[in-house]
């Protein structure tokens, strides 16, 4: 998501409105601004034809698929005209960052985040907080409530990411949602994704906006009597426990990526296992409440 020049609230308000905002959604508006200082870009929504085509070769670099890029550039000429979100964040120009989302059926009151990526080069910056904060206040100051998405929920530091510092909340386990995707990021895996709903009014969701988020602690949750469904065997296999407990954790690999490289059979078996332990707790009433960032999703069983 790249974007020249800097955007300041009243940038994006007036791009909506020119009648003023409430104060909810003006602060929502602050809290994106902050985030894109604070990472070191600017944001904002893209709709030129060349900056879209930046989307394009950014995405195909991210994705190891320059031959069939995740998106076109005649597919995000017809989103940003029919009014869909095109962001992308910039640093110095150059584009290092970008999201797109289309939106639901009318009755849904909500937008798909379909894709969202940051170069190589540019993470660990937190551009993807600022590009998502972008994303809400983009959505909220078009009357939309609630923003979907799905992720690998094998990816630790996703799981982190969209569960804790954007406090989105699980809502679906999609087994093999893609089919085969071939790229450099899933290799021939089984595109397994959780879906999420980012609820942009819930509380949680507007302290976590504004940097409060608070992650899941493992060890309080095990002196409190969890018990762990899914763990890691002293030679990095997957072993199942115990799938009864009112609280349960599930491990996931702490690096997926390098174990899809390094063991593919092993990382095939990390795939099975935590796709059968997540959807037989949520079948049996689990709800997946959050995520410590030792690798370790909490599940709990309401009574």
């Amino acid at each position: 998501m790249t974007q020249p020049d800097e955007l300041s609230s009243m940038d994006l308000v007036t791009d909506v409105t020119t009648t003023g905002v409430a104060p909810e959604l003006d602060r929502a508006v602050q809290v994106a601004d902050a985030a894109a200082r604070s990472a070191g870009v600017s944001v904002r929504e893209l709709t030129d034809l060349a900056e879209l085509n930046d989307v394009v070769n950014l995405f195909s670099s991210i994705w190891g698929r320059s031959e069939n890029p995740p998106v076109t550039i005649e597919l995000l000429r017809a989103l940003t005209k029919a009014g869909n979100y095109v962001g992308g964040a910039f640093d110095d120009g150059t584009l290092v960052g970008a999201c797109v989302g289309f939106f639901h059926a009318p009755a849904e009151d909500a937008l798909h985040s379909h894709i969202a990526g940051v170069s190589a080069g540019a993470t660990g910056r937190s551009i993807g907080f600022a590009l998502k904060l972008h994303q809400r206040a983009w959505a909220l100051l078009r009357g939309i409530s609630e923003i979907a998405w799905t992720f690998d929920p094998l990816i630790s530091r996703n799981a982190y990411f969209n569960l804790v510092k954007l406090a989105a909340q699980p809502v679906e386990y999609l087994p093999n949602f893609y089919g085969p995707m071939l790229d450099s990021i899933n290799g021939d895996d089984d595109s397994d994704r959780l879906l999420v709903r980012w609820r942009l009014r819930d509380p949680g969701v507007v302290v976590a906006s504004a940097g409060g988020s608070v992650s899941a602690d493992v060890t309080d949750e095990l002196a409190q009597g969890a018990l762990v469904a899914l763990s890691a065997a002293a030679d990095g296999t997957p072993v199942v426990g115990r799938l009864d407990g009112a609280t349960s954790l599930v491990a996931v690999p702490r690096n997926i990526a390098a174990l899809r490289a390094s063991d593919p059979a092993l990382a095939q078996r990390w795939r099975v296992a935590v796709r059968d332990v997540l959807s037989a707790l949520v079948a049996d009433g689990g709800r997946i409440d959050g995520f410590d960032r030792a690798g370790w999703y909490v599940v709990r069983r309401d009574r």
